[in-house]
């Protein structure tokens, strides 16, 4: 088995340079339920926390919030998600040099996948390294 066809052999973890999760709400009857998981992910984990987005924004087709984070939280960040997620949607994916790929053929979901525009996403682009984490947490996951 290798990485994509034509490939010559799996492609390697180094390849990941951090994470995006995308956290999906509808603005009328979720933001309170999102709004709490935000507060929890702050309170448990040295992320950063992006902007808050009411309609729809780039390949998200619906409202949400983005939590970028390293590539050495995800084995704590990911499960924490798998059971705290609610009724939300979550969308995690790799950052990577194909900001496509990552979001439409790598991405791991949580709850229900929900549609993602990819043609509004480009196919080359310099990974995305950890950001600066903006949380202070006081709790351990």
């Amino acid at each position: 088995m290798t990485g994509e066809p034509g490939a010559g052999g799996p492609r390697p973890l180094g390849e990941i340079a951090s994470y995006h999760a995308h956290i999906y709400y509808d603005p009328a009857t979720t933001r309170a339920e999102a709004e709490q998981l935000r507060t929890w992910i702050g309170e448990r984990f040295s992320v950063t926390l992006g902007r808050w987005h009411d309609v729809k924004v780039g390949p998200h087709d619906q409202a949400m919030f983005q939590v970028a984070f390293a590539a050495d939280l995800f084995s704590a960040i990911v499960p924490w998600l798998m059971l705290n997620h609610g009724t939300l949607s979550v969308l995690v994916h790799p950052n990577t040099t194909n900001p496509r790929r990552d979001h439409l053929v790598n991405p791991l979901w949580i709850g229900s996948p929900l549609a993602v525009h990819g043609e509004k996403l480009p196919e080359d682009a310099s990974a995305e390294p950890p950001s600066s984490p903006n949380t202070h947490p006081v709790f351990r996951p």
